[in-house]
């Protein structure tokens, strides 16, 4: 083209993979309800919901069959749990730091999810200042015929690492991932203030803990 304009390029997508793919749904849907369950007994029980907002999604599929080809792999379904991680990824919430590990507490004493990896950038937040917990976990999908055991991407967040990296993300997506150095600076110093509000509103939650 020579109209300034990229072609994009439209993978194919094997009808088999879009089938797989409800598994990793009806994953979602199980971890789902135990995250809702567990915020609403924990609420009830301490008169504090550890969890502000829950979302998710489904890696597309077009991007699954891309994410394959990077690797030197086939668009094969039998292919995406073995090497692929966040096919289905779960974001939670919350309101501050402490309930960040509660939530991931909580989950780890769940007999029926297996955490198979954890990675805590808030202890170690990367190096643009990026800070949430990632967790990788396997929970049984009951089906008509079988059993799956699918893995899911659970970030765990505050609110205040979630408004810095929705909008890092925004940011970054106008330069098409080249920012100007200075920009970077600004992005990094930026999620500094946002771990010390972090830090500032988990003081205040301790101090109305104790004092209530």
């Amino acid at each position: 083209m020579d109209n300034g304009l990229r072609a994009r390029v439209v993978t194919p997508v094997p009808v088999e993979l879009a089938q797989h793919l409800l598994v990793y749904k009806f994953a979602i849907d199980e971890l789902m309800t135990k995250l809702r369950i567990l915020s609403e007994e924990f609420d009830f029980v301490h008169q504090h919901d550890p969890i502000e907002h829950i979302t998710n999604r489904v890696k597309r599929p077009e991007a699954i069959v891309e994410k394959l080809a990077r690797k030197g792999l086939p668009p094969e379904p039998s292919l995406i749990a073995e090497h692929l991680h966040d096919v289905a990824g779960v974001r939670v919430v919350c309101p501050f730091v402490s309930d960040v590990y509660r939530v991931e507490a909580m989950l780890r004493r769940q007999h029926d999810v297996e955490i198979l990896r954890s990675k805590d950038y808030i202890a170690r937040p990367k190096p643009n200042g990026y800070r949430s917990l990632h967790l990788i976990v396997r929970i049984p999908v009951f089906l008509s015929d079988r059993v799956e055991h699918v893995k899911v991407e659970v970030q765990v967040r505050t609110i205040a690492m979630d408004f810095w990296a929705t909008l890092e993300h925004k940011l970054f997506y106008k330069f098409d991932d080249q920012a100007p150095s200075d920009f970077l600076d600004e992005l990094t110093s930026t999620a500094l203030i946002a771990a010390q509000l972090d830090d500032r509103m988990e003081s205040l939650h301790q101090r109305v803990h104790k004092e209530g």
